[in-house]
Parts: structure tokens; sequence; C-alpha cells
């Protein structure tokens, strides 16, 4: 079986901080940025993209439509990826089956994460 060869054609992202460091910097405005930026590197304007693939883990169950909507991007469906550790490179792998399978000739993987001040509790 032929399958379509799937690229990344752009990077962007978002500098690294503490928590707390930017006022109203929440995961819109990271996902704005970021992607914002990826499109820019790969030369795509937002109306190019047909499929979105949005991780996150710490995050309300549509947290990956609210960011796509940031950039500009609506009526394209949007997968909210959840996979605790592997999110980021699921996200990636969503959007390279939907172009390899025909799906879509350009997707978008974008991922985010917004921590807390502080350390991370555990509960064992």
């Amino acid at each position: 079986m032929s399958r379509n060869k799937a690229f990344v054609v752009g990077v962007g992202m978002t500098k690294f901080e503490k928590p707390g460091r930017r006022e109203g910097w929440d995961y819109p405005a990271m996902a704005k940025e970021a992607g914002t930026n990826a499109l820019e590197d790969a030369g795509i304007p937002f109306d190019a993209i047909e499929q979105a693939h949005v991780g996150y883990v710490y995050g309300d169950s549509t947290c990956g439509q609210r960011a796509i909507y940031e950039l500009g991007m609506t009526g394209i469906p949007i997968t909210n990826v959840n996979n605790n550790c592997s999110t980021g490179s699921t996200a990636l792998f969503l959007a390279t089956q939907s172009v390899r399978g025909g799906l879509a000739d350009c997707a978008l993987a974008l991922g985010f994460e917004k921590m807390q001040p502080g350390s991370l509790q555990g509960g064992l």
C-alpha cells in the first residue's frame, strides 16, 4: 500500500519560564505564540491547516479547541490528546498519520502545559 510522506516543516515554541513570571500568561497565549512561530517558520498560512492534534495533560477536555481558536482556526477537526508522558509524541504521531493516511495534506501538532508554582505532590 502506498502512503503519503509526512514531514515536519515548521517548529515554534515559547520560552521556558518559572510559573507566574508573566502576568496573564495562560495556555491560550502559549499556544498562540508557539503555533504562530511554527506556521511562520514553515511559511504556511492558518487556512492551510486541515486538522490539529493538541496535547496537554493538566487542562479541561476542550483546551485543544480553545488553543487553536487563538490561532484563528475554526471549522477544522481538533483532537485533544492526553497521554501523560507521551502526550506530545502522540499528538505528532496523530498528525503524521493524518497526512500519511490521506486524511489531510497539512496537519498541526501543538502541545502546551501550564505548571503551577512549587513542587509536584505525589499521592501514593
